[in-house]
């Protein structure tokens, strides 16, 4: 579901949260999350969904519907 293994961006977890990535930045300063510059490791992804829970339904591109 979200904890697969591979980098994500940015905009791929504001996505998941339905947020923009400026909102996604603020929540990241406010929980003091060092987070580093471009695509995100999964153990960063871990400590945001840490942080912030899981995401309630991801976001689902037109092609991922039946």
């Amino acid at each position: 579901m979200f904890m697969k293994k591979h980098f994500k961006s940015r905009q791929e977890i504001a996505n998941e949260y339905g947020v923009s990535t400026k909102t996604l930045s603020r929540w990241l300063k406010k929980y003091n999350l060092e987070i580093g510059t471009g695509l995100l490791t999964p153990q960063e992804q871990a400590l945001i969904y840490t942080a912030f829970g899981l995401p309630k339904e991801p976001n689902r591109l037109p092609e991922d519907t039946e």
